[in-house]
């Protein structure tokens, strides 16, 4: 068994949504000064790195993150090449075998500097929500920060996967990872009133 982190090293230079708030790691006890231990402290936006997107994130009566349920997060997945594409729909899919996964994750290539957050990005078109979910794909993870446009405010990609009942995956990573099948496990903390949550997402390849 091969365990492939795909996710984003949280570091106080991780670049965040324009104007959301920086990351911070700090020290709030050292050894020296406690006697006995460190302990940190973190200041972050929940939609810092590699996280989900819970419904109350973009509707205001939407589910948040501690009333997802924890399937959703875990089980096999499809890695896809779609890069080179300006947007994702259903006829950029239509041509792959998508049965026996429940999650689908689009390797774009389009972050190539991930030390700046990126100027633009492939968007997801809104005709994937009901090819996705006729599919039997119930997860889409995306590598970038939005699966709509970054100047949207109407998102939606976001609403249409929604209305299918379809979670969303941002900011993963799959530079180093083979198109193909593996297990996907990306459990966000169970935050009560969460809009979102980082995650540490892997794949585990067999």
């Amino acid at each position: 068994m091969k365990i492939i982190d795909i996710s984003q090293k949280l570091h106080n230079e991780i670049p965040v949504w324009p104007g959301d708030t920086p990351f911070q790691f700090q020290l709030g006890w050292k050894m020296e000064d406690s006697g006995s231990v460190n302990v940190g402290q973190v200041r972050m936006s929940t939609h810092t790195g590699t996280h989900i997107d819970a419904p109350f994130h973009f509707e205001e009566d939407g589910k948040r993150v501690a009333d997802l349920p924890l399937e959703r997060f875990i089980g096999t997945a499809l890695v896809v090449d779609v890069s080179g594409l300006g947007s994702i729909g259903r006829s950029d899919l239509e041509h792959l075998d998508l049965s026996g996964a429940t999650k689908l994750l689009l390797k774009t290539g389009a972050w190539t500097d991930r030390r700046a957050f990126p100027p633009e990005i492939p968007h997801l078109r809104e005709d994937i929500a009901p090819y996705l979910v006729s599919s039997g794909i119930d997860l889409i993870g995306v590598e970038v920060p939005s699966v709509d446009p970054l100047d949207s405010k109407e998102l939606p990609a976001h609403h249409a996967l929604q209305y299918h009942n379809i979670q969303i995956l941002e900011g993963i990573v799959l530079d180093h990872v083979n198109i193909g099948t593996y297990q996907l496990i990306a459990l966000p903390l169970s935050l009560v009133e969460g809009d979102g949550c980082p995650v540490r997402a892997v794949l585990i390849e067999k």
